[in-house]
């Protein structure tokens, strides 16, 4: 389609949608049904990975489906697609969830055994898990540094402070928790969901496509195109979320998007010029 790509992964907030904090009433954004019909219509495989991680990824892909996207279930990916994964893949069993009920669904699928603060005894947390918790408590919080300090890991969808809404940006509350874990344990977390190369790994082998043809295309330079430069794919920065036009182009060399697009509509615009030339 574009530079001989053979798979795309999208953001959703602020690149294909806009929605309000809950996640409903999403506006869709020009030319987003556009290039996923084509892409659909060519064969070539996407996946849309959001760092949002309250509701299971088949619920949000039907929400999607819904506004017109034509996004079928198994190519919507939550940070706790990639959190399941990772904890299979290492034998952690038994998780401590910070999070609405839908952080922890994609972990019951693979039979990881999920909790909540209050419903695990002393030093049985394997791990720690921080997603979307806008109901959090200090007792949370206080359960959370119990598990760890009696040695649970600590992990965490995403520790972005802001995403793009309707409304102009929204604080990510996983960002705020996590540092007041932090500041009692002294334990950084691990982020398993945008940018980091757990994520892009899973996204890769999900696709079955290398790394280098991978097109990464969102609205956060930090998130998916610093994910995109260190992972060696190419990197679509849009202006309709948190970064304008004139932010893209002044950004740093590790986080400069291979091409600015307006909307991601425009997508489609660089796969006919290139057709043309």
């Amino acid at each position: 389609m574009i530079g001989g790509l053979r798979g795309f992964m999208f953001d959703v907030d602020g690149t294909l949608v806009l929605g309000d904090r809950s996640g409903h009433g999403y506006e869709v954004l020009p030319g987003a049904v556009d290039v996923l019909e084509r892409l659909n219509r060519d064969g070539i495989p996407f996946v849309l990975l959001t760092n949002g991680s309250a509701t299971p990824p088949a619920v949000q892909a039907a929400k999607l489906r819904d506004v017109g996207l034509p996004v079928a279930d198994d190519r919507m990916l939550t940070p706790s697609s990639v959190v399941a994964d990772y904890f299979r893949r290492r034998g952690i069993r038994r998780v401590l969830v910070l999070g609405t009920r839908g952080v922890g669904h994609a972990l019951t699928e693979l039979g990881i055994e999920v909790r909540h603060p209050g419903d695990f005894g002393a030093g049985e947390a394997e791990a720690v898990y921080v997603g979307w918790h806008p109901d959090c408590t200090m007792p949370d919080i206080e359960a959370a540094a119990n598990a760890i300090w009696q040695g649970a890991g600590f992990y965490v969808a995403s520790s972005v402070p802001f995403f793009a809404t309707r409304g102009g940006r929204s604080i990510g509350y996983s960002h705020a928790i996590v540092a007041a874990i932090r500041s009692l344990t002294k334990t950084p977390a691990k982020i398993l969901g945008k940018p980091s190369r757990e994520a892009f790994r899973f996204v890769a082998r999900r696709l079955g496509v290398p790394a280098r043809a991978i097109g990464v295309v969102g609205d956060d330079p930090a998130l998916e195109i610093g994910m995109a430069r260190r992972a060696g794919a190419t990197g679509f920065g849009v202006a309709t979320g948190l970064t304008d036009r004139a932010a893209w182009l002044a950004q740093p060399p590790a986080r400069q998007a291979h091409h600015v697009l307006d909307a991601v509509g425009d997508l489609l615009a660089l796969a006919t010029a290139e057709e043309a030339a």
